[in-house]
């Protein structure tokens, strides 16, 4: 089986998973999908070093990661509550709207590769932390694909090469580190006013 063929397999078994749980969760006689979870699980630890996929492969694989990251997280929760009752008003609205409750009331953030993305919204920002760029070309390279694919998701025109947009990003990114005394600087492509912005910010 190929790396794509695997990577096709995580992720219909990752919405088999979500339907599962939700069945569960409503069905008070049901088992939790374990079986499907350790699948999920193995197929995420197998390929988690991304040493023998491309660029493309690693950055699907990076989606689903942190897809089940911020699904197991949720499920955890309401498990929790599914066996020790309700604790708090939010916990009863957390059981009873399900596993989309995690778009709206919760932002999480998981880091796979040095790659972050939230979790409050469905076009969730996305994140990138630097601290070199000439040696992190790889992370230049995703945030400059991220910040493309939004520009052209909205309709906005996409201004300048990979290279230049590197070569910004070093400057930037020295040039914050030197102001504010820090090691690493966070950047994130958001949708702000309608409009797509690359930020930075020095990183604690």
């Amino acid at each position: 089986m190929t790396i794509d063929e695997e990577l096709n397999l995580l992720d219909q078994q990752l919405r088999r998973l979500k339907i599962e749980y939700e069945v569960f969760f409503n069905n008070p006689s049901k088992r939790p999908p374990a079986d499907v979870e350790w699948k999920v699980v193995a197929l995420i630890r197998k390929f988690s070093d991304g040493a023998r996929m491309s660029f493309s492969q690693r950055f699907r694989y990076n989606e689903m990661a942190q897809r089940y990251a911020i699904h197991s997280d949720l499920w955890r929760k309401k498990m929790r509550i599914r066996e020790e009752g309700y604790r708090r008003p939010q916990d009863a609205l957390l059981s009873v709207q399900g596993v989309r409750v995690a778009a709206e009331h919760e932002q999480k953030h998981h880091a796979v590769y040095g790659v972050t993305r939230n979790a409050d919204a469905e076009d969730k920002p996305f994140t990138v932390t630097c601290s070199d760029a000439r040696l992190e070309r790889e992370k230049v390279e995703s945030l400059y694909k991220a910040l493309s694919a939004a520009k052209e998701k909205s309709g906005e025109k996409v201004s300048g090469n990979l290279d230049s947009f590197a070569a910004f990003v070093q400057k930037k990114t020295a040039e914050i580190r030197k102001l504010h005394k820090c090691d690493t600087v966070v950047y994130s492509v958001e949708m702000q006013d309608g409009q797509v912005k690359l930020k930075a910010k020095a990183k604690a």
